[in-house]
Protein backbone atom coordinates (compact mmCIF):
# COMPACT_ATOMS: atom_id res chain seq x y z
CA UNK A 1 0.00 0.00 0.00
CA UNK A 2 1.14 3.60 -1.15
CA UNK A 3 1.75 6.44 1.38
CA UNK A 4 -1.19 8.73 1.54
CA UNK A 5 -0.46 11.99 -1.10
CA UNK A 6 -2.05 14.74 -2.12
CA UNK A 7 -2.46 12.75 -5.78
CA UNK A 8 -4.78 10.58 -6.52
CA UNK A 9 -5.11 7.87 -9.20
CA UNK A 10 -8.49 7.17 -11.05
CA UNK A 11 -8.86 4.49 -13.36
CA UNK A 12 -11.51 3.35 -16.30
CA UNK A 13 -11.79 6.65 -17.12
CA UNK A 14 -14.20 6.70 -20.61
CA UNK A 15 -13.15 8.93 -23.43
CA UNK A 16 -16.21 10.31 -22.90
CA UNK A 17 -15.21 11.88 -19.97
CA UNK A 18 -14.03 15.17 -19.67
CA UNK A 19 -11.78 17.02 -17.42
CA UNK A 20 -15.09 19.63 -15.88
CA UNK A 21 -16.75 16.03 -14.96
CA UNK A 22 -14.18 14.84 -12.73
CA UNK A 23 -13.86 18.03 -11.40
CA UNK A 24 -17.26 17.65 -10.61
CA UNK A 25 -17.33 14.55 -8.95
CA UNK A 26 -14.42 15.37 -7.08
CA UNK A 27 -14.96 18.61 -4.93
CA UNK A 28 -17.08 17.91 -2.48
CA UNK A 29 -14.46 16.22 -0.96
CA UNK A 30 -11.56 19.15 -1.62
CA UNK A 31 -10.50 21.52 -4.20
CA UNK A 32 -8.86 19.98 -6.89
CA UNK A 33 -5.62 22.03 -8.52
CA UNK A 34 -5.10 19.71 -11.31
CA UNK A 35 -5.92 17.06 -13.55
CA UNK A 36 -4.01 15.31 -15.86
CA UNK A 37 -5.68 13.23 -18.34
CA UNK A 38 -4.33 9.88 -19.57
CA UNK A 39 -6.10 9.19 -22.49
CA UNK A 40 -4.13 6.31 -24.21
CA UNK A 41 -4.79 4.32 -21.09
CA UNK A 42 -8.08 5.31 -19.95
CA UNK A 43 -6.76 6.74 -16.49
CA UNK A 44 -6.40 10.61 -14.53
CA UNK A 45 -4.47 11.65 -11.75
CA UNK A 46 -5.75 14.59 -9.82
CA UNK A 47 -4.11 16.94 -6.86
CA UNK A 48 -5.28 18.40 -4.21
CA UNK A 49 -4.81 21.69 -2.62
CA UNK A 50 -5.31 22.59 0.53
CA UNK A 51 -4.95 26.29 0.79
CA UNK A 52 -7.43 28.23 -1.45
CA UNK A 53 -6.32 32.21 -2.15
CA UNK A 54 -8.62 34.73 -3.43
CA UNK A 55 -5.67 35.17 -6.28
CA UNK A 56 -5.62 32.81 -9.05
CA UNK A 57 -2.84 31.76 -11.58
CA UNK A 58 -4.32 31.11 -14.65
CA UNK A 59 -2.28 29.30 -17.59
CA UNK A 60 -3.78 28.95 -21.11
CA UNK A 61 -3.19 25.81 -22.75
CA UNK A 62 -3.90 25.75 -26.91
CA UNK A 63 -4.13 29.76 -27.14
CA UNK A 64 -5.11 29.99 -30.93
CA UNK A 65 -6.46 33.72 -29.86
CA UNK A 66 -4.99 36.58 -28.28
CA UNK A 67 -6.10 36.88 -25.16
CA UNK A 68 -6.19 40.41 -23.36
CA UNK A 69 -7.48 41.57 -20.02
CA UNK A 70 -10.34 42.40 -20.96
CA UNK A 71 -11.23 38.92 -22.31
CA UNK A 72 -10.48 37.73 -18.96
CA UNK A 73 -12.41 40.11 -17.32
CA UNK A 74 -15.43 38.86 -18.94
CA UNK A 75 -14.89 35.12 -18.06
CA UNK A 76 -14.57 35.81 -14.53
CA UNK A 77 -16.17 38.84 -13.51
CA UNK A 78 -19.33 36.33 -13.67
CA UNK A 79 -18.25 34.45 -10.34
CA UNK A 80 -17.45 37.89 -8.18
CA UNK A 81 -16.00 41.19 -8.26
CA UNK A 82 -12.92 40.96 -9.59
CA UNK A 83 -10.11 43.53 -7.92
CA UNK A 84 -6.59 43.41 -10.42
CA UNK A 85 -5.53 41.30 -13.37
CA UNK A 86 -1.72 40.98 -14.32
CA UNK A 87 -0.72 38.87 -17.60
CA UNK A 88 2.70 37.76 -18.02
CA UNK A 89 4.61 35.27 -20.34
CA UNK A 90 6.16 32.64 -18.76
CA UNK A 91 8.22 29.45 -19.85
CA UNK A 92 4.41 27.73 -18.94
CA UNK A 93 2.92 30.05 -21.93
CA UNK A 94 0.77 32.51 -21.34
CA UNK A 95 -0.21 33.26 -17.37
CA UNK A 96 -2.59 35.73 -15.85
CA UNK A 97 -3.07 36.26 -11.82
CA UNK A 98 -6.48 37.25 -11.02
CA UNK A 99 -7.22 38.83 -7.35
CA UNK A 100 -10.94 38.54 -6.83
CA UNK A 101 -12.36 40.85 -3.47
CA UNK A 102 -13.22 37.41 -1.74
CA UNK A 103 -11.86 34.10 -1.26
CA UNK A 104 -15.46 32.78 -1.56
CA UNK A 105 -15.59 34.27 -5.03
CA UNK A 106 -12.11 33.11 -6.28
CA UNK A 107 -13.41 29.57 -4.87
CA UNK A 108 -16.36 29.82 -6.86
CA UNK A 109 -14.63 30.99 -9.89
CA UNK A 110 -11.89 28.01 -9.78
CA UNK A 111 -14.44 25.28 -9.35
CA UNK A 112 -16.96 26.49 -12.38
CA UNK A 113 -13.69 27.57 -14.91
CA UNK A 114 -10.84 24.78 -14.09
CA UNK A 115 -10.34 23.04 -17.06
CA UNK A 116 -12.79 25.00 -19.53
CA UNK A 117 -12.03 26.41 -22.42
CA UNK A 118 -12.98 30.52 -23.32
CA UNK A 119 -13.31 29.46 -26.99
CA UNK A 120 -15.03 26.79 -28.43
CA UNK A 121 -12.39 23.82 -28.32
CA UNK A 122 -9.25 26.22 -27.91
CA UNK A 123 -7.90 28.43 -24.82
CA UNK A 124 -8.30 25.98 -22.09
CA UNK A 125 -7.83 27.25 -18.26
CA UNK A 126 -5.49 25.65 -16.09
CA UNK A 127 -6.28 27.28 -12.60
CA UNK A 128 -4.01 26.82 -9.13
CA UNK A 129 -4.43 29.02 -6.27
CA UNK A 130 -1.40 31.52 -5.85
CA UNK A 131 0.63 32.04 -2.89
CA UNK A 132 0.51 35.81 -3.03
CA UNK A 133 -1.53 38.29 -0.44
CA UNK A 134 -1.65 41.29 -2.65
CA UNK A 135 -0.92 41.83 -6.54
CA UNK A 136 0.82 45.11 -7.32
CA UNK A 137 -0.31 46.98 -10.31
CA UNK A 138 1.36 50.08 -11.37
CA UNK A 139 -0.24 50.75 -15.13
CA UNK A 140 -3.87 49.99 -16.42
CA UNK A 141 -3.16 48.88 -20.10
CA UNK A 142 -3.41 45.66 -22.27
CA UNK A 143 -0.95 43.61 -20.01
CA UNK A 144 -2.55 44.89 -15.95
CA UNK A 145 -5.30 46.49 -14.85
CA UNK A 146 -6.61 47.47 -11.29
CA UNK A 147 -10.43 47.90 -11.76
CA UNK A 148 -10.09 49.23 -7.67
CA UNK A 149 -8.23 52.31 -9.15
CA UNK A 150 -8.73 53.88 -12.61
CA UNK A 151 -6.61 56.54 -12.42
CA UNK A 152 -3.70 54.54 -12.85
CA UNK A 153 -0.82 55.90 -15.79
CA UNK A 154 -1.21 53.34 -18.91
CA UNK A 155 2.79 53.72 -19.94
CA UNK A 156 1.16 51.78 -23.34
CA UNK A 157 4.17 50.13 -25.22
CA UNK A 158 2.92 49.51 -29.10
CA UNK A 159 1.42 46.08 -29.34
CA UNK A 160 3.06 43.74 -31.66
CA UNK A 161 1.53 42.99 -34.62
CA UNK A 162 -1.42 40.25 -34.75
CA UNK A 163 -1.00 39.92 -38.80
CA UNK A 164 1.40 37.70 -39.10
CA UNK A 165 -1.83 34.65 -40.35
CA UNK A 166 0.43 31.96 -41.17
CA UNK A 167 -2.57 30.20 -41.85
CA UNK A 168 -4.64 30.52 -45.31
CA UNK A 169 -8.30 31.37 -45.30
CA UNK A 170 -8.71 29.27 -41.46
CA UNK A 171 -6.66 26.19 -41.16
CA UNK A 172 -7.63 25.12 -37.43
CA UNK A 173 -9.03 22.41 -36.38
CA UNK A 174 -9.67 22.45 -32.93
CA UNK A 175 -10.46 18.88 -31.06
CA UNK A 176 -8.48 19.89 -27.15
CA UNK A 177 -10.73 18.19 -24.87
CA UNK A 178 -12.89 20.53 -21.81
CA UNK A 179 -16.22 21.95 -22.46
CA UNK A 180 -16.53 25.34 -24.34
CA UNK A 181 -17.29 28.48 -22.03
CA UNK A 182 -20.81 29.81 -23.12
CA UNK A 183 -20.93 32.60 -21.03
CA UNK A 184 -18.68 34.38 -23.42
CA UNK A 185 -19.45 37.33 -24.50
CA UNK A 186 -19.91 38.70 -27.88
CA UNK A 187 -18.04 41.75 -27.44
CA UNK A 188 -15.30 39.77 -25.97
CA UNK A 189 -14.88 37.31 -28.48
CA UNK A 190 -14.94 40.20 -31.29
CA UNK A 191 -12.11 41.80 -29.30
CA UNK A 192 -10.15 38.56 -29.24
CA UNK A 193 -10.82 37.96 -32.66
CA UNK A 194 -9.39 40.90 -33.91
CA UNK A 195 -6.19 41.06 -31.58
CA UNK A 196 -7.78 42.88 -28.37
CA UNK A 197 -8.56 46.29 -30.94
CA UNK A 198 -10.66 46.91 -33.60
CA UNK A 199 -9.51 47.15 -37.01
CA UNK A 200 -8.56 51.30 -37.73
CA UNK A 201 -11.66 53.08 -38.64
CA UNK A 202 -14.08 50.42 -36.99
CA UNK A 203 -16.09 52.09 -34.01
CA UNK A 204 -18.25 48.88 -33.88
CA UNK A 205 -20.95 51.28 -32.48
CA UNK A 206 -22.64 51.54 -35.58
CA UNK A 207 -26.77 49.93 -35.12
CA UNK A 208 -27.82 49.87 -39.26
CA UNK A 209 -27.55 46.91 -40.72
CA UNK A 210 -28.80 47.71 -44.37
CA UNK A 211 -26.27 49.07 -46.87
CA UNK A 212 -26.95 50.37 -50.07
CA UNK A 213 -24.29 49.50 -53.01
CA UNK A 214 -23.85 51.29 -56.28
CA UNK A 215 -21.75 51.40 -59.31
CA UNK A 216 -22.18 47.73 -60.11
CA UNK A 217 -21.86 46.25 -63.70
CA UNK A 218 -25.33 45.52 -64.58
CA UNK A 219 -24.06 42.93 -67.29
CA UNK A 220 -22.72 40.82 -64.92
CA UNK A 221 -23.83 41.34 -61.25
CA UNK A 222 -26.41 38.94 -59.02
CA UNK A 223 -27.85 39.08 -55.92
CA UNK A 224 -25.39 35.66 -55.03
CA UNK A 225 -22.57 36.81 -56.48
CA UNK A 226 -23.33 40.11 -53.99
CA UNK A 227 -24.16 37.60 -51.31
CA UNK A 228 -20.60 35.63 -51.82
CA UNK A 229 -18.69 39.12 -51.33
CA UNK A 230 -20.68 40.42 -49.20
CA UNK A 231 -21.06 37.30 -46.95
CA UNK A 232 -17.39 37.59 -45.95
CA UNK A 233 -17.54 40.37 -43.02
CA UNK A 234 -21.21 38.54 -41.50
CA UNK A 235 -24.64 36.94 -42.39
CA UNK A 236 -26.75 38.33 -45.15
CA UNK A 237 -30.55 38.49 -44.44
CA UNK A 238 -31.80 39.47 -47.77
CA UNK A 239 -30.32 41.14 -50.78
CA UNK A 240 -32.07 43.15 -53.33
CA UNK A 241 -31.37 44.92 -56.79
CA UNK A 242 -33.25 48.22 -57.26
CA UNK A 243 -35.14 47.76 -60.67
CA UNK A 244 -35.72 51.27 -61.27
CA UNK A 245 -31.97 51.73 -60.53
CA UNK A 246 -30.54 48.27 -61.98
CA UNK A 247 -26.76 49.26 -61.08
CA UNK A 248 -27.86 49.83 -57.09
CA UNK A 249 -28.62 47.40 -54.75
CA UNK A 250 -30.06 47.00 -51.01
CA UNK A 251 -27.78 44.11 -49.17
CA UNK A 252 -29.18 43.60 -45.41
CA UNK A 253 -26.87 42.16 -42.88
CA UNK A 254 -27.56 40.62 -39.48
CA UNK A 255 -25.93 43.45 -37.52
CA UNK A 256 -24.47 46.41 -37.45
CA UNK A 257 -21.41 45.79 -36.63
CA UNK A 258 -20.99 43.44 -39.44
CA UNK A 259 -22.40 45.76 -41.86
CA UNK A 260 -19.43 48.40 -40.41
CA UNK A 261 -17.19 45.94 -41.82
CA UNK A 262 -18.47 45.50 -45.08
CA UNK A 263 -18.45 49.14 -45.64
CA UNK A 264 -14.52 49.58 -44.22
CA UNK A 265 -13.63 46.81 -46.33
CA UNK A 266 -15.30 47.12 -49.54
CA UNK A 267 -15.93 50.37 -49.88
CA UNK A 268 -14.03 51.64 -53.44
CA UNK A 269 -13.25 47.70 -53.90
CA UNK A 270 -13.51 47.00 -57.60
CA UNK A 271 -15.66 44.25 -59.09
CA UNK A 272 -16.22 43.61 -62.90
CA UNK A 273 -14.11 46.82 -63.58
CA UNK A 274 -17.03 49.11 -61.24
CA UNK A 275 -15.44 50.51 -58.27
CA UNK A 276 -17.82 50.26 -55.37
CA UNK A 277 -19.90 52.43 -53.76
CA UNK A 278 -20.92 50.85 -50.00
CA UNK A 279 -23.05 53.57 -47.83
CA UNK A 280 -25.54 52.71 -45.22
CA UNK A 281 -28.88 53.07 -46.14
CA UNK A 282 -31.86 55.21 -44.70
CA UNK A 283 -34.30 51.45 -44.77
CA UNK A 284 -33.42 49.75 -41.64
CA UNK A 285 -34.15 46.59 -42.90
CA UNK A 286 -35.38 44.68 -46.51
CA UNK A 287 -38.84 43.90 -46.78
CA UNK A 288 -39.66 40.52 -47.83
CA UNK A 289 -40.53 40.20 -51.34
CA UNK A 290 -40.70 38.58 -54.53
CA UNK A 291 -37.52 40.54 -55.69
CA UNK A 292 -35.79 40.39 -52.58
CA UNK A 293 -33.36 37.49 -52.25
CA UNK A 294 -33.94 36.08 -48.85
CA UNK A 295 -30.90 34.30 -47.19
CA UNK A 296 -32.00 33.97 -43.60
CA UNK A 297 -31.67 30.19 -44.17
CA UNK A 298 -28.86 29.95 -46.12
CA UNK A 299 -26.25 27.05 -45.02
CA UNK A 300 -23.84 29.16 -46.89
CA UNK A 301 -24.14 32.18 -44.36
CA UNK A 302 -20.28 31.71 -43.14
CA UNK A 303 -21.21 32.99 -39.41
CA UNK A 304 -23.19 30.49 -38.99
CA UNK A 305 -20.43 28.92 -36.95
CA UNK A 306 -16.67 29.25 -36.16
CA UNK A 307 -17.47 33.29 -35.56
CA UNK A 308 -14.18 34.42 -33.90
CA UNK A 309 -12.29 32.96 -36.89
CA UNK A 310 -14.72 34.59 -39.53
CA UNK A 311 -13.76 37.79 -37.46
CA UNK A 312 -10.79 37.12 -37.37
CA UNK A 313 -9.92 36.40 -41.57
CA UNK A 314 -11.92 39.61 -41.94
CA UNK A 315 -9.82 41.98 -44.99
CA UNK A 316 -9.86 44.30 -47.97
CA UNK A 317 -9.79 42.17 -51.26
CA UNK A 318 -6.74 40.63 -52.01
CA UNK A 319 -5.02 39.51 -54.92
CA UNK A 320 -4.66 36.29 -52.44
CA UNK A 321 -7.74 33.45 -52.70
CA UNK A 322 -7.77 30.43 -50.37
CA UNK A 323 -10.19 27.60 -51.76
CA UNK A 324 -11.30 24.89 -49.04
CA UNK A 325 -14.12 21.78 -49.55
CA UNK A 326 -11.72 20.40 -52.55
CA UNK A 327 -12.44 16.99 -52.93
CA UNK A 328 -9.63 14.94 -52.43
CA UNK A 329 -7.81 13.72 -55.49
CA UNK A 330 -8.20 16.90 -57.04
CA UNK A 331 -5.32 18.51 -59.28
CA UNK A 332 -4.09 21.98 -59.41
CA UNK A 333 -5.09 22.13 -63.79
CA UNK A 334 -8.85 21.34 -62.38
CA UNK A 335 -8.57 23.91 -60.08
CA UNK A 336 -6.89 26.32 -62.72
CA UNK A 337 -9.47 25.14 -65.28
CA UNK A 338 -12.28 26.10 -62.79
CA UNK A 339 -11.16 30.01 -62.08
CA UNK A 340 -8.84 30.73 -64.02
CA UNK A 341 -11.09 32.50 -66.98
CA UNK A 342 -11.32 35.43 -64.07
CA UNK A 343 -7.73 36.85 -64.31
CA UNK A 344 -4.24 36.06 -64.66
CA UNK A 345 -3.21 33.33 -62.17
CA UNK A 346 0.80 34.16 -60.77
CA UNK A 347 1.04 31.50 -58.72
CA UNK A 348 -1.00 28.27 -57.32
CA UNK A 349 -0.69 26.06 -53.96
CA UNK A 350 -2.56 22.70 -53.14
CA UNK A 351 -2.38 21.35 -49.89
CA UNK A 352 -3.34 19.04 -47.06
CA UNK A 353 -4.30 20.13 -43.52
CA UNK A 354 -5.85 17.86 -41.37
CA UNK A 355 -7.19 15.82 -44.16
CA UNK A 356 -8.98 17.69 -46.04
CA UNK A 357 -7.51 18.96 -49.60
CA UNK A 358 -7.33 23.66 -49.85
CA UNK A 359 -5.44 25.52 -52.09
CA UNK A 360 -4.18 28.88 -52.75
CA UNK A 361 -4.38 31.13 -55.74
CA UNK A 362 -2.52 34.09 -56.43
CA UNK A 363 -3.84 36.45 -59.36
CA UNK A 364 -2.14 39.15 -60.72
CA UNK A 365 -4.74 41.91 -59.37
CA UNK A 366 -6.84 42.01 -56.54
CA UNK A 367 -10.20 43.01 -59.42
CA UNK A 368 -9.24 39.74 -60.56
CA UNK A 369 -9.26 37.54 -57.15
CA UNK A 370 -12.25 39.70 -55.87
CA UNK A 371 -13.97 38.29 -59.31
CA UNK A 372 -12.82 34.63 -59.22
CA UNK A 373 -14.30 34.63 -55.08
CA UNK A 374 -18.17 36.02 -56.63
CA UNK A 375 -18.09 33.64 -59.33
CA UNK A 376 -16.72 30.77 -58.08
CA UNK A 377 -17.62 30.50 -54.34
CA UNK A 378 -19.98 27.49 -53.52
CA UNK A 379 -19.85 26.58 -56.82
CA UNK A 380 -19.41 22.89 -57.77
CA UNK A 381 -16.02 21.24 -58.57
CA UNK A 382 -15.96 17.25 -59.17
CA UNK A 383 -19.42 17.31 -57.32
CA UNK A 384 -17.60 18.96 -54.46
CA UNK A 385 -19.48 23.02 -53.21
CA UNK A 386 -16.38 24.73 -52.53
CA UNK A 387 -15.92 27.41 -50.34
CA UNK A 388 -13.69 30.51 -51.59
CA UNK A 389 -11.78 33.63 -49.33
CA UNK A 390 -9.63 35.55 -49.07
CA UNK A 391 -5.91 35.07 -47.59
CA UNK A 392 -4.03 37.61 -46.00
CA UNK A 393 -0.54 35.65 -46.90
CA UNK A 394 1.30 38.18 -48.80
CA UNK A 395 3.08 35.73 -51.48
CA UNK A 396 3.09 31.52 -51.86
Amino acid sequence: MAEPSKVIHIRNVGHEIAEADLLQLLQPFGNVSKIVMLRAKNQASSLSESEPNRILLVTIHHMMYPITVEVLHQVFKAYGYVEKIVTFQKSAGFQALIQYQSLQEAMDAFGALHGRNIYDGCCQLDIQYSNLSELQVHYNNDRSRDFTNPSLPTEQRPRASQQGYPDPGGLYAFQQPGASYAQMGRAAMITAAFGGTLPPGVTGTNERCTLIVSNLNTDKINEDKLFNLFSLYGNIVRIKILRNKPDHALVEMADGFQAELAVHYLKGAVLFAKKLEVNYSKYPNITSAPDAHDYTTSSLNRFNSNVIKNYRHCCAPTKMIHISALPQEITEDAILNHVSEHGSVVNTKLFEVNGKRQALIQFESEEEATEALVSKHATSLEGNTIRISFSQMQSI
